[in-house]
């Protein structure tokens, strides 16, 4: 069930950075943005798996939580962060700012 939850909310925020980035930039820069975003979650998972296999044996896998479910969490939590910065100096800027005198 987890896994299903993190893929559904990268389906989400993929689906967001498009729309975002296309209504902004134009169509090139939302495929960009979704090529951005699926290197970011492939690279990370592929990371984010080898830490757990590193912490968490085979034997210790639980009914809900496993190694898969506890590395797709771990990639979420840092994209999160990731992409808080990341995305933290885009926005509207203040009225007034940008103007010259």
């Amino acid at each position: 069930m987890i896994p299903l939850l993190v893929f559904y909310i990268h389906v989400v925020a993929v689906a967001a950075g498009f729309t975002r980035r296309w209504q902004e930039e134009g169509l090139a820069e939302g495929l960009l943005a979704v090529f951005f975003m699926a290197l970011i979650f492939f690279v990370g998972w592929s990371m984010a798996s080898f830490l757990m296999k590193l912490l968490l044996s085979a034997g210790e896998a639980h009914a809900v939580l496993n190694r898969d479910s506890a590395s797709l969490l771990l990639l979420t939590a840092g994209e999160a962060v990731f992409y808080a910065f990341y995305l933290k100096g885009e926005g509207p800027s203040p009225p007034g700012e940008g103007e010259r005198a």
